[in-house]
């Protein structure tokens, strides 16, 4: 009897006493558990309320800042003027390079290339790395945005060590670059290289909103017997200043000359009256469906495009390369075109 007993409590069912106390034990367990996850959170919450301090006193320190230089300059005079839009940068291959003469079919593109700064937007500036994108792309003329000419440590610029004109060198490229507001780290602005010789350039500025200073740079490259107008912009993000830039430049002479070609970041996202009057008013390529370009990461919205006057878009595509999706937060846009004989 005894011995049943025992077995009874080794091996029998336990009693209601048992599992009151596992209950408790595992409720304390969970409990200690719930704390700790609180304590790790409101710790991350106080991290992050320490960074966010620290941010807006940083920022608040900077305006102050602003507001004090900008109060001394105007009593001093000291303040730079606005920067106007204009031309200031022109060059040619150096070496002896075979003279290109322009045929009918031209392959063309446009990309803006975020500062040199990457994907992100926060990689220090490297022009190699948009570089190699550019030489994928094997194009004859290449619209580029948001072009940057870094200044040297002392403030200044020098040509002679210009990164987008070192690598237009290497890629046996004419370029002309326009600055249209001054960046932190340097000029910036929209650029147009070219096999071709770039024969007249002008500079537009667009910069109808005291908010966005934006520019549009005109050339003709090839010859006169067979040339070709091109005009580099990046519109604005307001579609009612997008819309008076447009009908600015459709009374540009580069797009009513002959052949042309309107290339550039155009900020159209979705249908607006500027692109309406850009697609009634210019040639577009055989399916009228845009290739989308940004994000480069994944691809979602058609900003940068490619339209043409007295010329004929015989196929349009994004590049997307890895390169390319790393090198800059757009994907360049490139088109094979086919210049109107007799600019008909």
């Amino acid at each position: 009897m005894a011995g049943r007993k025992k077995a009874s409590k080794r091996g029998g069912p336990a009693s209601p006493t048992g599992n009151a106390a596992a209950a408790v034990r595992q409720g304390a367990h969970r409990a200690r558990q719930g704390a700790s996850r609180a304590g790790e959170r409101a710790s991350e919450a106080g991290a992050r309320a320490a960074r966010m301090a620290r941010q807006a006193r940083d920022a608040s320190v900077a305006r102050v800042r602003d507001l004090g230089n900008q109060a001394r300059d105007s009593v001093t005079g000291t303040r730079p003027a606005p920067l106007m839009p204009h031309l200031c940068f022109v060059q040619s291959p150096r070496r002896p390079i075979p003279h290109l003469t322009m045929s009918e079919f031209v392959r063309v593109a446009t990309y803006n290339v975020h500062r040199w700064q990457g994907a992100n937007g926060r990689a220090r500036p490297d022009v190699a790395r948009a570089g190699y994108v550019i030489s994928e792309l094997n194009a004859d003329v290449i619209a580029l945005q948001e072009v940057l000419r870094p200044f040297e440590d002392d403030g200044r610029l020098d040509p002679a060590e210009d990164p987008l004109g070192q690598l237009c060198e290497e890629l046996d490229l004419h370029l002309a670059f326009a600055v249209t507001r001054r960046h932190r780290r340097g000029q910036l602005g929209n650029a147009i290289l070219s096999r071709f010789p770039i024969t007249s350039i002008s500079v537009l500025d667009i910069s109808y909103s005291r908010i966005e200073r934006r520019g549009a740079l005109a050339a003709h490259v090839g010859s006169a017997e067979l040339g070709l107008g091109v005009v580099a912009t990046h519109l604005s993000l307001v579609d009612q200043t997008r819309h008076r830039q447009v009908q600015s430049l459709m009374e540009h002479p580069a797009l009513n000359a002959g052949p042309a070609v309107l290339m550039g970041d155009m900020n159209a996202w979705r249908r607006c009256k500027g692109s309406q009057v850009l697609e009634e008013s210019l040639g577009l390529h055989h399916n009228l469906d845009w290739p989308a370009s940004f994000p480069a990461g994944r691809p979602m919205l058609a900003l940068d495009r490619i339209y043409t006057q007295k010329a004929d878009v015989l196929s349009i595509h994004k590049h997307d390369s890895p390169a390319a999706r790393k090198a800059s937060d757009h994907l360049p846009v490139v088109a094979e075109i086919q210049v109107k004989a007799g600019g008909a």
